[in-house]
């Protein structure tokens, strides 16, 4: 008959307790000493509980080493952070310049002219990103990416300046290889000579952002490697933020599930233009998409405008495309978020401002 307390003794409903459970299965691994005549003999209980002892010790150890593993290897992932791309003008210069003409290709050369020009922005052997708004599979003729002429237009530029290597980039909304070729933009940049930069897995890279809402995101490589970069948003309408412009076009420099951030879109479109700082901004306001934004469809909600701005002031220009949509100011809550964290002025007026007729 087995003594009263072996667990064998138990009828099967009795199962064992757990810690007599974890110490059945470490005792046979505890190695005993062999017992020497001088020395009393240890009750199996004893054996069990110097079992118990050394199993939560290796417990304790395994846990601290865990914890001791994991620690250096946080510390030593210092995240990428995207640099400050803004240049300074020479004193007196045009700070923004809004160009009007049939011909959108040459508003781009003449807006960008009348602030100093490319040469103002890019030197020769420069890496630069150029970053349309390709969020959607559409025409160009419905306005929900920036047109494809522009997007040609200053690729031409860049490289003319000199640059070493021109990216074009974004991460869609919808399947990229089908927005990039369907707005045109793939065949415009690739005949310009720009090399794109779609957004597979291994082209993404983690940045420190350090924003309100956002600590870090996964961005497309040429944001972490280019020397410049050149923004190219369009004018368009948007159901939760009132407008999608220059600053809200950082939404596509992100991979991950972005839509999250629509919680907050108002300080999240701050976020990440403090995130991105870009050398220059040329909006595209040639066709505008006044409703059903920011993905459109339907050509009735087009407005042709045949309108270019450009600044290297975000915050300036955001301000006057919201005039093209008739948008109220307040209704366009990252505006004034966007002043009082410094990125820029809400009164484009009080810029040095040119307008040019085509």
């Amino acid at each position: 008959m087995s003594p009263p307390d072996d667990p064998s003794s138990r009828s099967p409903k009795q199962a064992p307790r757990p810690s007599e459970q974890l110490t059945r299965m470490i005792a046979p691994l505890v190695e005993v000493p062999p017992l020497e005549p001088e020395r009393r003999r240890f009750s199996r209980r004893e054996v069990l509980q110097i079992a118990a002892t050394s199993a939560a010790g290796v417990l304790t150890v395994g846990a601290a080493a865990a914890l001791y593993d994991r620690q250096p290897a946080k510390a030593a992932a210092v995240l990428a952070k995207i640099r400050d791309h803004r240049v300074a003008l020479p004193r007196g210069a045009n700070q923004m310049a809004i160009v009007r003409g049939a011909d959108a290709a040459a508003n781009v050369r003449k807006a960008v002219e009348a602030l100093g020009g490319i040469g103002a922005f890019v030197k020769s052997g420069e890496k630069v990103l150029i970053k349309p708004n390709v969020g959607w599979n559409r025409l160009a003729e419905q306005a929900a990416n920036t047109n494809p002429e522009v997007v040609a237009e200053v690729v031409r530029m860049v490289k003319a300046a000199g640059a070493s290597t021109v990216w074009v980039a974004d991460v869609p909304v919808n399947t990229a290889d089908r927005c990039f070729e369907r707005s045109g933009i793939k065949k415009a940049a690739g005949e310009a000579g720009a090399t794109l930069v779609l957004p597979d897995a291994i082209h993404f890279r983690e940045v420190e952002v350090g924003g309100k809402l956002l600590r870090s995101a996964q961005v497309l490589y040429p944001f972490v490697e280019a020397d410049k970069i050149i923004n190219l948003p369009i004018v368009k309408q948007h159901s939760l933020s009132g407008a999608t412009l220059s600053m809200k076009n950082w939404y596509g420099a992100l991979g991950g599930h972005r839509v999250r951030l629509h919680q907050d879109i108002h300080k999240s479109i701050v976020d990440l233009a403090a995130m991105v700082k870009p050398t220059l901004t040329i909006l595209d306001a040639t066709r505008i998409l006044m409703g059903n934004g920011p993905s459109g469809g339907s050509l009735d909600d087009v407005k042709r405008m045949d309108l270019i701005a450009a600044s290297a002031d975000e915050v300036a220009l955001d301000a006057w495309g919201i005039t093209m949509l008739g948008v109220a100011r307040e209704e366009a809550g990252f505006l004034d978020e966007a002043e009082r964290a410094g990125l820029g002025t809400c009164d484009y007026k009080s810029l040095k401002l040119v307008e040019v007729s085509g």
